[in-house]
């Protein structure tokens, strides 16, 4: 929930306004010592991983705000919203991994930081770590239990994230189904809203909608997260520097890093963010093998999946796209809003290697797609990023396809009618199965952000 903050704020702060400017804002975030006196740590992998980390901070928010968004209430600085934001060493794809608050953990051994006390190992709730040792606990929980080393860290509250939601000018986010939720206020009717502030916090907090409780919370949260990180990067505010002074020191009064997390980092990682493409993030959930685990004095527990979740991390720890695989069905078709069987597409080979095209042709065809097979050759022999040129009125059928293609980049061309066209370029790999989503049900599966940015009505497509 307002780990969505931190991320949006590095986008902001790196998007070309200087070195001068962020170096100001990396001089006006708080510091926490998060790696102290840390042993045994993992192997460093490829790429970045940043564990970003929202508590329920308010102290910011006025009285109005609190009574209509419903955050009264003493807050306890607890952890309830993790994520592992793994940056590619190349630059080219996020992946976004929450953690569940409620997970099943090894806390490991530690020291009391302010009675001195050492404690023994010991089982407990993911969240518990946090409010036992703070953040270097936190990491070294997230660390035993992942086997993924933490770069950096990153800590939110809510001002931070109704702050970055408004600056952008609202994150637009759809719905199938009536979304109404009574602790938070939340109360959107089937449709395409676009959520300021104080709506969105009740968006990403709302636990009570379905029965799907804290996991369909999740997959809220992952799907604003991709719809923020679309509009803070096609936004003005990126290239309007005034825009951009008037408002980062109210988002950042509110973020707390890692030592090392400096003005090199923020640019490093906010040039990785103007490149990346919608269809290029990556969010899930670590896959979850027993839900209501009994813990005795901790009380009900997830446990995860430990052959579904080895595999994701080590997705993680080599620097490759997320593999969420059920360990008896194989990799879990993505959600999609378009059947890709009405989604007309031509396919053209992009390269020098022969035969390409038709077998990206073969594979979507395979998949359910409603290809010509007729593949052509484009006029173009080096592209090495595969592309899908679509009309803006047919946008949903081109994130659908873009579901199927990860990590290809999404082209708006007006004019172009129903038909998509997809140049195959060096990079492709294979085609992802999709299926179009039940938003009533819950499962485990890898959410790409083309999939979560709403649309007006579409065309026949």
């Amino acid at each position: 929930m307002r780990a969505v903050t931190t991320l949006s704020v590095v986008v902001l702060a790196s998007a070309g306004i200087g070195h001068a400017v962020v170096t100001s804002l990396d001089a006006g975030i708080s510091r926490v010592d998060a790696f102290k006196d840390m042993k045994n740590r993992p192997r460093a992998g490829h790429g970045m991983n940043v564990l970003l980390v929202g508590t329920d901070g308010r102290d910011k928010i006025s009285e109005s705000e609190r009574r209509a968004y419903r955050l009264g209430g003493a807050p306890c600085h607890c952890t309830d919203t993790m994520m592992i934001v793994h940056i590619s060493e190349d630059r080219e794809r996020a992946s976004v991994v929450s953690l569940p608050r409620d997970s099943y953990a090894e806390v490991p051994e530690h020291v009391d930081p302010g009675t001195g006390q050492r404690h023994a190992p010991h089982a407990g709730k993911l969240n518990a770590a946090y409010a036992e040792g703070g953040p270097q606990l936190t990491i070294g929980t997230v660390e035993n239990m992942t086997h993924v080393k933490i770069d950096h860290y990153l800590e939110v509250d809510f001002t931070s994230f109704m702050k970055t939601v408004d600056v952008v000018g609202g994150v637009r986010i759809c719905t199938a189904t009536p979304l109404k939720d009574a602790y938070t206020g939340l109360d959107l009717a089937p449709g395409t809203h676009t959520l300021h502030g104080g709506q969105a916090l009740q968006y990403v907090r709302a636990r009570h909608v379905d029965g799907a409780s804290d996991l369909g919370r999740m997959k809220r949260q992952q799907r604003f997260l991709a719809a923020l990180i679309e509009q803070a990067t096609s936004s003005g505010v990126l290239l309007n520097p005034m825009r951009f002074r008037d408002v980062t020191r109210a988002v950042l009064g509110s973020v707390r890093a890692d030592e090392g997390f400096g003005t090199d980092e923020l640019l490093d990682l906010g040039r990785a963010m103007r490149n990346f493409s919608p269809s290029s993030s990556e969010f899930t959930t670590v896959p979850i093998g027993q839900m209501n685990f009994p813990v005795k004095g901790i009380g009900s527990t997830l446990k995860w999946d430990p052959v579904a979740s080895d595999r994701l991390f080590r997705s993680l720890r080599d620097d490759k796209p997320l593999a969420v695989d059920h360990p008896r069905r194989g990799p879990l078709p993505t959600p999609v809003e378009v059947d890709p069987r009405q989604i007309r597409v031509q396919v053209e080979n992009g390269t020098g290697t022969a035969g390409l095209a038709k077998r990206v042709d073969a594979a979507l065809a395979a998949a359910g797609f409603a290809t010509t097979r007729q593949p052509t050759t484009a006029a173009v022999h080096d592209v090495k990023r595969t592309v899908i040129s679509y009309d803006p009125r047919w946008d949903r059928s081109a994130r659908t396809l873009g579901a199927a293609l990860p990590g290809s980049e999404l082209r708006a061309v007006p004019g172009m009618g129903p038909m998509l066209k997809v140049t195959a370029g060096a990079g492709f790999k294979a085609v992802h199965q999709v299926k179009v989503e039940d938003p009533g049900k819950p499962e485990q599966s890898v959410l790409r952000g083309n999939e979560v940015v709403c649309s007006g009505t579409e065309g026949a497509g």
